[in-house]
């Protein structure tokens, strides 16, 4: 029997543009809070951000409209959507650094 608590889906977010220090790390933890998601937001040195996102698969789809309809998301010049298993490592949604 499936444990109802773990993650069916996971999605990776990669996002460029003016994406550091406009305060999208903590928008994004913001709209994590309303969906069952557990992972990260992260900075990369080369100045994007990766979002990566454990769940059932409705919540992860809300969660991604949710992040594309963020204010700041208007400063994304691109984006790098992936799709995998989930890993069910992460316990709940937070910034991650480095």
């Amino acid at each position: 029997m499936k444990d109802s608590s773990s993650p069916t889906g996971a999605l990776r977010l990669r996002v460029q543009g003016r994406v550091q220090g406009v305060g999208f790390r903590y928008s994004t933890i913001e709209v994590a809070r309303r969906f069952r998601v557990t992972g990260y937001v992260m900075n990369l040195p080369d100045g994007s951000v990766e979002i990566v996102a454990e769940g059932e698969p409705a919540e992860l789809t809300a969660f991604l409209d949710a992040v594309r309809r963020m204010p700041v998301y208007r400063n994304v010049t691109g984006e790098e959507l992936g799709r995998a298993p989930p890993t069910g490592r992460y316990a709940d949604f937070r910034i991650r650094f480095s």
